[in-house]
Protein backbone atom coordinates (compact mmCIF):
# COMPACT_ATOMS: atom_id res chain seq x y z
CA UNK A 1 0.00 0.00 0.00
CA UNK A 2 1.41 3.37 -1.05
CA UNK A 3 1.82 5.84 1.81
CA UNK A 4 1.12 9.54 1.36
CA UNK A 5 3.67 12.26 1.97
CA UNK A 6 4.86 12.56 5.58
CA UNK A 7 2.75 14.80 7.75
CA UNK A 8 4.18 18.34 8.02
CA UNK A 9 5.28 19.81 11.32
CA UNK A 10 2.49 21.54 13.31
CA UNK A 11 4.09 24.91 12.52
CA UNK A 12 3.43 24.18 8.80
CA UNK A 13 -0.30 23.49 9.24
CA UNK A 14 -2.64 25.88 7.40
CA UNK A 15 -6.40 26.30 7.66
CA UNK A 16 -8.07 27.78 4.54
CA UNK A 17 -11.47 29.39 5.13
CA UNK A 18 -13.51 30.48 2.09
CA UNK A 19 -16.99 29.75 0.77
CA UNK A 20 -15.71 29.34 -2.83
CA UNK A 21 -15.02 25.64 -3.31
CA UNK A 22 -12.91 26.06 -6.46
CA UNK A 23 -10.63 28.58 -4.76
CA UNK A 24 -10.21 26.33 -1.73
CA UNK A 25 -9.30 23.38 -3.96
CA UNK A 26 -6.77 25.35 -6.04
CA UNK A 27 -5.05 26.88 -2.99
CA UNK A 28 -5.01 23.59 -1.08
CA UNK A 29 -3.49 21.70 -4.00
CA UNK A 30 -0.73 24.26 -4.53
CA UNK A 31 0.16 24.61 -0.85
CA UNK A 32 0.36 20.86 -0.36
CA UNK A 33 2.87 20.67 -3.19
CA UNK A 34 4.89 23.30 -1.30
CA UNK A 35 5.01 21.05 1.78
CA UNK A 36 2.21 22.62 3.83
CA UNK A 37 -0.28 20.49 5.75
CA UNK A 38 -3.57 22.05 4.57
CA UNK A 39 -7.13 21.69 5.84
CA UNK A 40 -10.06 23.67 4.43
CA UNK A 41 -13.36 25.00 5.77
CA UNK A 42 -16.31 26.65 4.04
CA UNK A 43 -17.62 28.71 6.98
CA UNK A 44 -16.64 30.25 10.31
CA UNK A 45 -18.40 27.52 12.30
CA UNK A 46 -16.63 24.80 10.31
CA UNK A 47 -13.29 26.56 10.79
CA UNK A 48 -13.77 26.78 14.56
CA UNK A 49 -14.64 23.08 14.67
CA UNK A 50 -11.39 22.30 12.82
CA UNK A 51 -9.39 24.45 15.26
CA UNK A 52 -10.94 22.68 18.23
CA UNK A 53 -10.01 19.25 16.81
CA UNK A 54 -6.50 20.06 15.62
CA UNK A 55 -5.41 23.74 15.80
CA UNK A 56 -3.52 25.19 12.84
CA UNK A 57 -0.61 27.55 13.29
CA UNK A 58 -1.67 29.60 10.22
CA UNK A 59 -5.21 30.59 9.23
CA UNK A 60 -6.06 32.12 5.84
CA UNK A 61 -9.62 33.45 5.75
CA UNK A 62 -11.82 35.51 3.49
CA UNK A 63 -13.18 38.65 5.14
CA UNK A 64 -16.70 38.47 3.73
CA UNK A 65 -18.57 35.18 3.81
CA UNK A 66 -22.26 34.28 3.69
CA UNK A 67 -24.11 32.77 6.63
CA UNK A 68 -24.15 35.63 9.10
CA UNK A 69 -20.60 35.23 10.42
CA UNK A 70 -17.66 36.88 8.67
CA UNK A 71 -13.93 36.48 8.65
CA UNK A 72 -13.80 39.29 11.23
CA UNK A 73 -15.89 37.14 13.59
CA UNK A 74 -13.47 34.28 13.04
CA UNK A 75 -10.50 36.59 13.66
CA UNK A 76 -12.01 37.74 16.96
CA UNK A 77 -12.50 34.13 18.10
CA UNK A 78 -8.98 33.18 17.08
CA UNK A 79 -7.46 36.14 18.96
CA UNK A 80 -9.40 35.12 22.06
CA UNK A 81 -9.01 31.32 21.97
CA UNK A 82 -5.87 30.71 19.90
CA UNK A 83 -3.84 33.92 20.26
CA UNK A 84 -0.69 32.30 18.86
CA UNK A 85 -2.34 31.54 15.49
CA UNK A 86 -1.08 33.69 12.60
CA UNK A 87 -4.01 35.02 10.58
CA UNK A 88 -3.89 36.18 6.95
CA UNK A 89 -7.00 37.67 5.35
CA UNK A 90 -8.24 37.65 1.77
CA UNK A 91 -10.35 40.54 0.52
CA UNK A 92 -11.97 41.16 -2.83
CA UNK A 93 -10.69 43.97 -5.05
CA UNK A 94 -12.17 47.25 -3.89
CA UNK A 95 -12.57 46.19 -0.23
CA UNK A 96 -9.22 47.56 0.94
CA UNK A 97 -10.84 49.02 4.07
CA UNK A 98 -11.91 45.53 5.19
CA UNK A 99 -8.33 44.33 4.99
CA UNK A 100 -7.01 47.31 7.00
CA UNK A 101 -9.69 46.76 9.63
CA UNK A 102 -8.59 43.13 9.91
CA UNK A 103 -4.94 44.15 10.27
CA UNK A 104 -5.87 46.50 13.12
CA UNK A 105 -7.79 43.65 14.75
CA UNK A 106 -4.76 41.39 14.74
CA UNK A 107 -4.35 39.86 11.29
CA UNK A 108 -0.73 39.77 10.18
CA UNK A 109 -1.12 40.32 6.43
CA UNK A 110 -3.67 40.37 3.62
CA UNK A 111 -4.04 39.46 -0.05
CA UNK A 112 -6.34 41.15 -2.54
CA UNK A 113 -8.44 38.84 -4.74
CA UNK A 114 -7.84 37.67 -7.37
CA UNK A 115 -4.36 36.34 -6.69
CA UNK A 116 -2.32 33.34 -7.84
CA UNK A 117 -1.79 30.38 -5.46
CA UNK A 118 1.95 31.14 -5.60
CA UNK A 119 1.21 34.58 -4.08
CA UNK A 120 -0.36 32.94 -1.05
CA UNK A 121 2.57 30.53 -0.68
CA UNK A 122 4.97 33.49 -0.79
CA UNK A 123 2.92 35.42 1.81
CA UNK A 124 2.84 32.39 4.11
CA UNK A 125 6.61 31.98 3.84
CA UNK A 126 7.06 35.64 4.77
CA UNK A 127 4.74 35.17 7.75
CA UNK A 128 6.70 32.09 8.79
CA UNK A 129 9.98 34.03 8.64
CA UNK A 130 8.47 36.88 10.68
CA UNK A 131 7.23 34.39 13.27
CA UNK A 132 10.68 32.83 13.51
CA UNK A 133 12.22 36.28 14.02
CA UNK A 134 9.63 37.21 16.65
CA UNK A 135 10.18 33.92 18.44
CA UNK A 136 13.92 34.57 18.45
CA UNK A 137 13.34 38.10 19.79
CA UNK A 138 11.03 36.78 22.50
CA UNK A 139 13.65 34.22 23.52
CA UNK A 140 16.34 36.91 23.61
CA UNK A 141 14.13 39.19 25.72
CA UNK A 142 13.31 36.29 28.04
CA UNK A 143 17.03 35.50 28.39
CA UNK A 144 17.72 39.18 29.12
CA UNK A 145 14.95 39.24 31.73
CA UNK A 146 16.35 36.10 33.39
CA UNK A 147 19.80 37.65 33.46
CA UNK A 148 18.48 40.78 35.16
CA UNK A 149 15.84 39.10 37.34
CA UNK A 150 16.00 39.26 41.11
CA UNK A 151 13.19 37.19 42.59
CA UNK A 152 9.97 38.92 41.43
CA UNK A 153 11.79 42.02 40.11
CA UNK A 154 13.65 42.85 36.91
CA UNK A 155 16.26 45.61 36.64
CA UNK A 156 19.65 46.24 35.11
CA UNK A 157 20.38 49.80 36.30
CA UNK A 158 23.36 50.36 38.57
CA UNK A 159 21.27 51.66 41.53
CA UNK A 160 19.03 48.57 41.46
CA UNK A 161 21.93 46.13 41.07
CA UNK A 162 23.51 47.72 44.14
CA UNK A 163 20.20 47.41 46.00
CA UNK A 164 19.87 43.72 45.05
CA UNK A 165 23.39 43.04 46.31
CA UNK A 166 22.57 44.70 49.63
CA UNK A 167 19.34 42.73 49.99
CA UNK A 168 21.18 39.47 49.29
CA UNK A 169 23.69 40.32 52.05
CA UNK A 170 21.27 41.45 54.77
CA UNK A 171 18.69 38.70 54.18
CA UNK A 172 20.59 36.13 56.23
CA UNK A 173 20.49 38.22 59.42
CA UNK A 174 17.58 38.86 61.79
CA UNK A 175 18.40 42.57 61.93
CA UNK A 176 15.49 44.95 61.37
CA UNK A 177 15.55 46.58 57.95
CA UNK A 178 14.07 49.97 56.98
CA UNK A 179 13.13 50.36 53.31
CA UNK A 180 12.83 53.93 52.05
CA UNK A 181 11.28 54.97 48.76
CA UNK A 182 8.42 56.75 47.05
CA UNK A 183 4.99 55.19 46.70
CA UNK A 184 4.91 52.54 44.00
CA UNK A 185 8.63 51.78 43.73
CA UNK A 186 8.24 48.21 44.98
CA UNK A 187 9.11 48.36 48.68
CA UNK A 188 7.00 45.29 49.48
CA UNK A 189 8.76 43.30 46.74
CA UNK A 190 12.08 44.16 48.39
CA UNK A 191 10.67 43.06 51.76
CA UNK A 192 9.50 39.77 50.25
CA UNK A 193 12.94 39.19 48.75
CA UNK A 194 14.55 39.73 52.16
CA UNK A 195 12.15 37.15 53.60
CA UNK A 196 12.52 34.66 50.71
CA UNK A 197 16.32 34.72 50.92
CA UNK A 198 16.41 34.44 54.71
CA UNK A 199 16.47 31.33 56.93
CA UNK A 200 12.84 32.21 57.72
CA UNK A 201 11.66 31.61 54.14
CA UNK A 202 9.54 28.57 55.10
CA UNK A 203 7.70 30.54 57.78
CA UNK A 204 4.97 33.19 57.19
CA UNK A 205 5.45 36.56 55.53
CA UNK A 206 2.78 38.89 56.91
CA UNK A 207 2.23 42.44 55.62
CA UNK A 208 0.24 45.33 57.04
CA UNK A 209 -0.19 48.92 55.87
CA UNK A 210 -0.03 50.98 59.05
CA UNK A 211 -1.87 53.87 57.42
CA UNK A 212 -4.78 51.78 56.14
CA UNK A 213 -6.18 50.64 59.52
CA UNK A 214 -8.10 52.94 61.91
CA UNK A 215 -6.08 54.01 64.92
CA UNK A 216 -8.48 52.33 67.37
CA UNK A 217 -8.06 48.94 65.65
CA UNK A 218 -4.40 48.76 64.76
CA UNK A 219 -3.19 47.72 68.24
CA UNK A 220 -5.54 44.75 68.16
CA UNK A 221 -4.38 43.91 64.62
CA UNK A 222 -0.73 43.92 65.63
CA UNK A 223 -0.84 42.34 69.07
CA UNK A 224 -4.24 40.63 69.28
CA UNK A 225 -6.74 40.84 72.11
CA UNK A 226 -8.38 38.84 74.85
CA UNK A 227 -12.11 38.19 74.85
CA UNK A 228 -13.87 41.08 76.60
CA UNK A 229 -10.92 43.47 76.21
CA UNK A 230 -13.31 45.95 74.56
CA UNK A 231 -16.94 46.08 73.45
CA UNK A 232 -16.68 44.06 70.24
CA UNK A 233 -14.08 41.58 71.49
CA UNK A 234 -16.37 38.53 71.55
CA UNK A 235 -13.49 36.02 71.38
CA UNK A 236 -9.74 35.80 71.72
CA UNK A 237 -7.84 37.05 68.64
CA UNK A 238 -4.30 36.40 67.48
CA UNK A 239 -2.40 39.47 66.31
CA UNK A 240 -0.09 39.74 63.33
CA UNK A 241 2.99 39.23 65.50
CA UNK A 242 1.62 35.80 66.36
CA UNK A 243 0.59 35.12 62.76
CA UNK A 244 4.16 35.88 61.65
CA UNK A 245 5.80 33.74 64.36
CA UNK A 246 9.14 32.46 63.10
CA UNK A 247 8.80 34.52 59.93
CA UNK A 248 8.75 38.15 58.83
CA UNK A 249 6.34 40.99 59.61
CA UNK A 250 6.34 43.79 57.04
CA UNK A 251 5.15 47.13 58.43
CA UNK A 252 4.45 49.33 55.42
CA UNK A 253 4.05 53.10 55.85
CA UNK A 254 5.52 52.86 59.35
CA UNK A 255 5.47 56.67 59.61
CA UNK A 256 1.68 56.48 59.97
CA UNK A 257 1.86 54.30 63.10
CA UNK A 258 0.32 56.22 66.03
CA UNK A 259 2.79 57.52 68.64
CA UNK A 260 1.18 55.41 71.37
CA UNK A 261 1.84 52.23 69.41
CA UNK A 262 5.37 53.27 68.48
CA UNK A 263 6.30 52.75 72.15
CA UNK A 264 4.89 49.21 72.13
CA UNK A 265 6.58 48.36 68.84
CA UNK A 266 9.91 49.58 70.27
CA UNK A 267 9.42 47.22 73.24
CA UNK A 268 8.86 44.26 70.91
CA UNK A 269 11.99 45.10 68.92
CA UNK A 270 14.14 45.55 72.03
CA UNK A 271 12.82 42.77 74.29
CA UNK A 272 11.10 40.36 71.89
CA UNK A 273 7.88 40.34 73.95
CA UNK A 274 4.39 41.83 73.66
CA UNK A 275 0.97 41.66 75.32
CA UNK A 276 -2.43 41.09 73.83
CA UNK A 277 -4.99 43.74 74.65
CA UNK A 278 -6.66 42.81 77.93
CA UNK A 279 -3.90 40.43 79.07
CA UNK A 280 -1.30 40.91 81.82
CA UNK A 281 1.20 38.23 80.78
CA UNK A 282 3.89 38.79 78.16
CA UNK A 283 4.17 36.64 75.04
CA UNK A 284 7.41 35.98 73.22
CA UNK A 285 7.76 37.07 69.58
CA UNK A 286 10.29 35.43 67.29
CA UNK A 287 9.61 37.72 64.36
CA UNK A 288 11.85 39.66 62.01
CA UNK A 289 10.47 43.15 61.36
CA UNK A 290 10.96 44.87 58.03
CA UNK A 291 9.53 48.41 57.89
CA UNK A 292 9.00 50.75 54.96
CA UNK A 293 8.16 54.41 54.54
CA UNK A 294 7.50 56.81 51.70
CA UNK A 295 8.06 59.66 54.15
CA UNK A 296 11.47 60.78 55.40
CA UNK A 297 11.48 59.46 58.97
CA UNK A 298 14.25 61.85 60.01
CA UNK A 299 11.94 64.73 59.04
CA UNK A 300 9.06 63.06 60.90
CA UNK A 301 11.26 62.81 64.01
CA UNK A 302 12.11 66.52 63.88
CA UNK A 303 8.40 67.33 63.49
CA UNK A 304 7.59 65.28 66.60
CA UNK A 305 5.46 62.76 64.69
CA UNK A 306 7.86 59.82 65.07
CA UNK A 307 9.85 58.65 68.07
CA UNK A 308 13.58 59.16 67.72
CA UNK A 309 14.44 55.98 69.66
CA UNK A 310 12.22 53.87 67.38
CA UNK A 311 13.74 55.52 64.31
CA UNK A 312 17.27 54.61 65.49
CA UNK A 313 16.11 51.04 66.23
CA UNK A 314 14.56 50.64 62.77
CA UNK A 315 17.38 52.39 60.94
CA UNK A 316 20.10 49.88 61.86
CA UNK A 317 20.04 48.64 58.27
CA UNK A 318 18.33 50.89 55.73
CA UNK A 319 18.00 50.63 51.97
CA UNK A 320 16.49 53.07 49.49
CA UNK A 321 14.58 52.03 46.38
CA UNK A 322 15.21 54.68 43.68
CA UNK A 323 12.23 56.11 41.78
CA UNK A 324 11.66 54.88 38.24
CA UNK A 325 12.57 58.25 36.69
CA UNK A 326 16.11 57.79 38.08
CA UNK A 327 16.56 54.38 36.44
CA UNK A 328 14.95 54.74 33.04
CA UNK A 329 17.09 51.99 31.51
CA UNK A 330 14.96 49.54 33.54
CA UNK A 331 11.74 50.62 31.80
CA UNK A 332 12.09 48.48 28.61
CA UNK A 333 12.78 45.42 30.79
CA UNK A 334 9.74 46.16 32.94
CA UNK A 335 7.57 46.74 29.85
CA UNK A 336 8.53 43.33 28.43
CA UNK A 337 7.93 41.79 31.86
CA UNK A 338 4.41 43.24 32.04
CA UNK A 339 3.62 42.26 28.42
CA UNK A 340 4.45 38.64 29.24
CA UNK A 341 2.53 38.72 32.51
CA UNK A 342 -0.64 40.32 31.12
CA UNK A 343 -0.67 38.14 28.01
CA UNK A 344 -0.89 35.17 30.37
CA UNK A 345 -3.33 36.76 32.81
CA UNK A 346 -5.65 38.58 30.39
CA UNK A 347 -5.40 36.26 27.39
CA UNK A 348 -4.12 39.10 25.19
CA UNK A 349 -1.66 38.45 22.37
CA UNK A 350 0.60 41.50 22.28
CA UNK A 351 3.77 40.41 20.50
CA UNK A 352 5.74 43.65 20.54
CA UNK A 353 5.80 47.30 21.59
CA UNK A 354 6.30 49.84 18.81
CA UNK A 355 9.65 51.69 19.20
CA UNK A 356 7.88 55.07 19.36
CA UNK A 357 5.61 53.77 22.13
CA UNK A 358 8.64 52.47 24.00
CA UNK A 359 10.29 55.89 23.67
CA UNK A 360 7.19 57.57 25.15
CA UNK A 361 7.14 55.08 28.02
CA UNK A 362 10.85 55.62 28.68
CA UNK A 363 10.65 59.41 28.65
CA UNK A 364 7.55 59.74 30.87
CA UNK A 365 8.33 60.83 34.46
CA UNK A 366 6.24 58.08 36.20
CA UNK A 367 5.33 59.90 39.41
CA UNK A 368 3.56 56.70 40.51
CA UNK A 369 6.68 54.66 39.70
CA UNK A 370 6.55 50.94 38.81
CA UNK A 371 2.97 50.58 40.04
CA UNK A 372 1.84 53.32 37.66
CA UNK A 373 3.74 51.67 34.79
CA UNK A 374 2.09 48.33 35.58
CA UNK A 375 -1.40 49.86 35.52
CA UNK A 376 -0.61 51.80 32.34
CA UNK A 377 0.54 48.62 30.57
CA UNK A 378 -2.55 46.70 31.65
CA UNK A 379 -4.82 49.47 30.34
CA UNK A 380 -2.94 49.74 27.04
CA UNK A 381 -2.99 45.98 26.44
CA UNK A 382 -6.71 45.70 27.15
CA UNK A 383 -7.49 48.51 24.69
CA UNK A 384 -4.98 47.44 22.00
CA UNK A 385 -6.79 45.94 19.00
CA UNK A 386 -3.67 44.62 17.22
CA UNK A 387 -0.68 42.51 18.19
CA UNK A 388 1.71 45.48 18.40
CA UNK A 389 1.17 48.09 21.10
CA UNK A 390 1.45 51.62 19.68
CA UNK A 391 1.49 55.18 21.01
CA UNK A 392 -2.25 55.46 20.27
CA UNK A 393 -2.93 52.67 22.82
CA UNK A 394 -1.29 54.62 25.67
CA UNK A 395 -3.15 56.79 28.14
CA UNK A 396 -3.33 60.40 26.81
CA UNK A 397 -1.68 61.79 29.94
CA UNK A 398 1.33 59.56 29.23
CA UNK A 399 1.42 60.56 25.56
CA UNK A 400 1.19 64.23 26.58
CA UNK A 401 2.86 64.36 30.01
CA UNK A 402 2.37 67.28 32.34
CA UNK A 403 5.14 69.59 33.48
CA UNK A 404 7.24 67.43 35.88
CA UNK A 405 7.53 70.28 38.38
CA UNK A 406 3.74 70.66 38.38
CA UNK A 407 3.47 66.88 38.81
CA UNK A 408 5.66 67.06 41.91
CA UNK A 409 3.41 69.79 43.33
CA UNK A 410 0.29 67.78 42.45
CA UNK A 411 1.68 64.95 44.58
CA UNK A 412 1.39 67.32 47.53
CA UNK A 413 5.12 67.90 47.78
CA UNK A 414 6.30 71.44 48.45
CA UNK A 415 9.83 70.35 49.20
CA UNK A 416 12.38 72.69 47.59
CA UNK A 417 14.90 69.84 47.76
CA UNK A 418 12.73 67.38 45.80
CA UNK A 419 11.58 69.94 43.23
CA UNK A 420 15.15 71.13 42.69
CA UNK A 421 16.19 67.53 41.99
CA UNK A 422 13.46 67.25 39.33
CA UNK A 423 14.66 70.45 37.64
CA UNK A 424 18.31 69.34 37.86
CA UNK A 425 17.52 66.04 36.13
CA UNK A 426 15.55 67.78 33.36
CA UNK A 427 18.41 70.23 32.67
CA UNK A 428 21.06 67.50 32.67
CA UNK A 429 19.08 65.29 30.29
CA UNK A 430 18.44 68.19 27.91
CA UNK A 431 22.08 69.26 27.98
CA UNK A 432 23.21 65.72 27.16
CA UNK A 433 20.67 65.51 24.34
CA UNK A 434 21.81 68.85 22.93
CA UNK A 435 25.47 67.81 23.00
CA UNK A 436 24.68 64.28 21.75
CA UNK A 437 26.16 62.76 24.90
CA UNK A 438 29.31 64.92 25.04
CA UNK A 439 29.67 65.24 28.82
CA UNK A 440 32.42 67.84 28.73
CA UNK A 441 30.33 70.16 26.55
CA UNK A 442 27.20 69.40 28.62
CA UNK A 443 29.04 70.40 31.80
CA UNK A 444 29.96 73.72 30.18
CA UNK A 445 26.31 74.37 29.22
CA UNK A 446 25.18 73.52 32.75
CA UNK A 447 27.98 75.65 34.24
CA UNK A 448 29.16 72.87 36.55
CA UNK A 449 32.38 70.89 36.69
CA UNK A 450 32.81 67.72 34.64
CA UNK A 451 33.23 65.78 37.90
CA UNK A 452 29.99 67.20 39.29
CA UNK A 453 28.15 66.20 36.09
CA UNK A 454 29.46 62.62 36.31
CA UNK A 455 28.22 62.45 39.91
CA UNK A 456 24.78 63.74 38.92
CA UNK A 457 24.54 61.32 35.98
CA UNK A 458 25.20 58.45 38.38
CA UNK A 459 22.83 59.86 41.01
CA UNK A 460 19.92 60.18 38.56
CA UNK A 461 20.65 56.87 36.84
CA UNK A 462 21.00 58.50 33.42
CA UNK A 463 22.17 55.99 30.81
Amino acid sequence: MTQGPPRAEPSMRVLLVDDEENLRLALRTHLRKQGWDVVAAASVDEALAVMERDPAQYVVTDVRMPGGRSGMDLLAELRKRWPAAVVLVMSAYGSHDDALTAIKAGAQDYLTKPFAPADLAFTLRKAQEREALRRENRELRAALAREHRFDAMVARSEPMRGLFNTVARVAAFKTTVLINGETGVGKELIARSIHTRSPRAQRPFVAINCGAIPENLIESELFGHKRGAFTDASSDKRGLFEEAEGGTLFLDEIADLPITLQVKLLRVLQEGTFRRLGETADRKADVRVVAASAKDLAVEVKAGRFREDLFFRLNVLSVTVPPLRQRREDIPLLVDHFVTRFNERLGTSIQAVDPKAMQVLTEYAWPGNVRELEHAMERAMVLCEATVLTVADLDPRIREPADPVATELDKGSYSIKKTTRVIEEILIRRALEKTKGNRTRAAELLEISHRALLYKIKEFGIA
